[in-house]
């Protein structure tokens, strides 16, 4: 039996009508068991439009964050392989496809999407300011982090049921800086992360704050930074066994060489 897929979108006050169609999409191009769009503190209208979507919607009346918003769309799904995109679309439908393909294959088990990838095709740019922040962003985790990626923040990743039920209690951080306590936690729990190559397209319209949200990333990546140091690299159960702890980090350090 070919493994189940579930998409959840995290949503904030969006576009309703952009949404439904990009949900339309992903049920094409990823043919996912179920999609959820975790919509919080919505307009009105927006839960009737998202009607059409081919979707899930649960609408709570605060604003969650999206890494929480994410935590209980996961929590809901009951599929193989769990994904999540970001709600303005800014990764096609196509590229979240193949993002999900590693996991659905077994060669990952938590793909991440990735527009620094060399690979990767930016149709169009985020202001130069964000562009910069985001490059020390990456920087900044790359040397204060086990796991070197290029992007810990694109707004589409994958991971096995098996490894988010190991992980998930580890997560501690409910908005953006999410996604790199999930990288995190994945690494030092032992699972295999890597990174996939998407088409992307910034939206001047995102709800993502040009200095606040960069200051909270910052925040973000010192508090995950200084748990991974509290918790001890040896002191975290591998699920593959201690050998395999050891060639990880070993590729770990082999990885951080090759961004340097």
């Amino acid at each position: 039996m070919n493994p189940t897929v579930g998409v959840v979108v995290p949503a904030y006050r969006p576009d309703a009508d952009r949404l439904a169609d990009y949900a339309e999409r992903v049920v094409r191009h990823v043919e996912p068991e179920a999609v959820r769009i975790e919509l919080d503190d919505p307009l009105p209208g927006t839960v009737a439009t998202l009607k059409r979507a081919p979707a899930t919607v649960n609408a709570v009346s605060s604003r969650r964050g999206k890494g929480r918003a994410i935590t209980d769309g996961f929590d809901a799904l009951e599929t193989d392989v769990y994904a999540f995109a970001d709600a303005d679309g800014s990764t096609p439908a196509a590229s979240l496809s193949e993002v999900v393909a590693p996991v659905l294959e077994g060669s990952l088990a938590l793909s991440v999407g990735s527009r620094r990838h060399p690979d990767a095709v930016v149709e169009c740019h985020q202001t130069r300011v964000r562009r910069r922040l985001g490059d020390l962003f990456a920087w900044s985790a790359r040397r204060l982090l086990p796991v070197a990626l290029s992007d810990y923040q694109c707004g589409a990743k994958a991971i096995t049921a098996e490894a988010w039920g190991n992980v998930r209690g580890r997560l501690r951080e409910p908005g953006f800086g999410w996604d790199v306590d999930l990288v995190a936690a994945a690494d030092a729990a032992g699972y295999r992360v890597g990174e996939v190559p998407v088409r992307w397209r910034d939206d001047p319209r995102s709800t993502v704050a040009p200095v606040g949200t960069p200051l909270e990333l910052a925040r973000t990546l010192l508090r995950v930074a200084l748990r991974r140091r509290r918790e001890g690299i040896d002191g975290v159960a591998d699920p593959r066994g201690d050998d395999a702890g050891v060639d990880r980090r070993a590729a770990g350090d082999r990885r951080r060489s090759d961004h340097e």
